[in-house]
């Protein structure tokens, strides 16, 4: 087959460096480095390679999906494998090039904003008010695209779209549907959801901060921690406990409300990109009609957190997924001793051990799929999931981490950034140990979350 012209120029020029080395045309030793030359060169044309490394690729130039060995795509509707592909596409095509940069930076790229607003997904599996009544299984395959080439855009999504979203969607007034979901689901307005406080992260429903009832609304007083999306986020949910009640109540709060600040949270080493916040409410007035009447108690949580529950259970199966990917194509272009690291029997233990691994989680996560979407699905089940999910997600992360060498710890091989991100999934949305403890509570009718005193205590998970 003819070389392209640029292609074949550039190999003579190879060539000629090759003939100062004194070898002679035609020996072993010419042969071995000039196929090693034309190697580099294929790379380097590929894109994605650097001057000071051109032996395999960057996620810049994002791998080819080789994680389904089981052919699980089968179980997915047309509809659901189309949301998978059209969120691939943006997440190779756009966020792959440019978001190791980011990360590196701990800034969010703004300037994916309008792929995201093209994507149709804002509005997750809400019908109506301009939302796209995804099915879940849909929803979800967005959220693993997504963390397959980033979790903080995943989060991102999931922190707007099953937090911020579903909660106006489910527990909102009809006015307050009408006037602000059609733009969350477009994202021309971003959501953020307010539970955690300093003082109470798992035991989220001894929250401090206090609403106090006055005319015409409510005067809230208190501190959120660890809010994503919150320091740029158009509307903030916050949950708050009714001073006369003592009950939960829900309020939104849009940006540039007075007594409403946000302070971005610094020097994380996971999910860099997320812009997580610290909220100070100082007699934030808001108005009655900004109450969300859906909410009148801490279980109410629930009816958000039995879904977004699960698209966290997924997010460590797009990490995964991605680890894998990158590790796979690495493997072949690298070589040592004269020979791709993939010809390796202990390079190729590892990398059959991600792969088993990663069917393993996609199945679990898409069977407790399928118990939500038929309404059997219980917080046993849910937490038994995630929190097995995150378990052997750090697994597949840490095993690619070894087979990419000192290229592992480099965020732009995906597989460090990949690393560190997986420890936000283990913590977030009920840590391990805490879901760990819900599911064992589901296996024994014990519960051995927190040692006994008066009352029951509800514990996010």
């Amino acid at each position: 087959m003819a070389q392209p012209a640029g292609r074949a120029t550039a190999l003579e020029r190879l060539s000629v460096i090759s003939g100062h080395f004194g070898m002679q045309a035609g020996t072993p030793a010419q042969e071995v480095q000039h196929d090693s030359l034309e190697r580099q060169l294929t790379l380097a044309l590929g894109g994605g390679t650097s001057p000071e490394f051109e032996f395999a690729q960057t996620m810049r130039v994002f791998p080819p999906a080789k994680h389904d060995a089981l052919e699980l795509e089968e179980l997915l509707s047309a509809e659901e494998r189309e949301v998978r592909d059209r969120v691939r596409k943006f997440a190779e095509g756009e966020i792959a090039p440019i978001i190791a940069d980011y990360w590196e930076r701990a800034e969010f790229p703004f300037k994916l904003i309008p792929g995201f607003q093209k994507l149709g997904i804002g509005g997750g599996h809400l019908q109506g008010y301009g939302c796209q009544g995804l099915s879940v299984m849909g929803a979800a395959m967005a959220a693993v695209e997504l963390a397959r080439v980033d979790g903080s855009c995943s989060t991102f999504f999931l922190v707007h779209t099953f937090l911020a979203t579903l909660t106006l969607g489910l527990l909102g007034s009809e006015a307050q549907k009408q006037e602000l979901l059609p733009d969350m689901a477009s994202f021309k307005k971003v959501g953020c959801w307010a539970l955690t406080e300093p003082s109470n992260g798992s035991d989220a429903s001894g929250l401090t901060t206090l609403a106090r009832k006055v005319q015409g609304g409510w005067v809230l007083n208190g501190r959120k921690r660890w809010i994503g999306n919150a320091p740029f986020a158009d509307i903030a949910v916050i949950w708050a406990r009714n001073s006369e009640t003592s009950q939960i109540n829900a309020f939104i709060v849009r940006k540039g409300n007075p007594g409403f600040s946000v302070t971005k949270m610094q020097n994380k080493i996971a999910l860099r990109c997320v812009q997580n916040g610290d909220i100070l409410l100082k007699d934030a007035f808001v108005p009655d009609e900004d109450r969300l009447p859906g909410v009148n108690s801490f279980a109410d949580t629930n009816k958000v957190l039995a879904i977004s529950r699960i698209m966290v259970a997924w997010q460590p199966v797009g990490l995964a997924f991605g680890a894998y990917d990158m590790c796979a194509r690495y493997l072949q272009q690298r070589r040592q001793f004269g020979a791709p690291l993939a010809s390796f029997q202990l390079m190729q233990e590892k990398l059959q051990r991600m792969l088993s691994t990663c069917q393993a989680m996609w199945l679990m996560v898409w069977r407790l799929t399928k118990l939500y979407e038929a309404d059997r699905l219980s917080h046993e089940q849910a937490s038994l999931v995630k929190a097995w999910t995150t378990l052997r997600g750090r697994e597949v992360v840490a095993l690619g981490r070894e087979l990419l060498g000192g290229n592992g710890i480099l965020s732009e091989f995906l597989v460090a950034k990949a690393f560190c991100d997986l420890e936000a999934y283990y913590s977030y949305e009920g840590t391990y140990e805490v879901n760990a403890l819900v599911a064992a509570r589901g296996a024994t009718g014990i519960s051995a979350i927190k040692p006994p005193r008066r009352g029951n205590v509800q514990v996010q998970a």
